[in-house]
């Protein structure tokens, strides 16, 4: 298997490698057929930006670079410019990636999506408390 010079310097030194303290949205992936997981942590502040962009992966080289990767494309974007990205984003970053590995930066863009999902239900949660304390 073949993996570019990009690929190979950043799984050696994933740039947004992970966890994150006060995240207020995580999304979580797992491929089924090779057993990659992927968690992708955000923070988003009040005017919808992200700010910041952490993850955690357990896979291939391919999964770990399309995370971190990911990461870099979603900084500094609202939730919506964030869920145009897609897989094909991701590998224009990272260059040509063995066709077999593909769903590594589908993943990536999966994650995306779910973490923005979950900032949605704990904004719903929140929303709630607040309207039940109030009454």
């Amino acid at each position: 298997m073949y993996y570019n010079r990009f690929i190979m310097e950043r799984f050696k030194d994933p740039v947004n490698a992970g966890g994150m303290h006060g995240a207020n949205a995580v999304g979580e992936v797992v491929k089924d057929h090779c057993n990659d997981m992927t968690r992708l942590y955000l923070k988003i502040n009040d005017n919808n930006i992200i700010e910041s962009a952490r993850f955690k992966t357990f896979g291939c080289c391919a999964s770990i670079v399309s995370a971190d990767v990911t990461c870099d494309l979603v900084k500094g974007k609202t939730i919506d410019e964030a869920l145009q990205i897609t897989n094909e984003d991701v590998v224009r970053v990272m260059g040509e990636l063995p066709a077999n590995k593909e769903y590594c930066s589908v993943m990536a863009e999966e994650t995306i999506r779910s973490a923005i999902e979950d900032y949605y239900k704990r904004r719903e949660k929140e929303a709630k408390k607040k309207k039940s304390t109030i009454d």
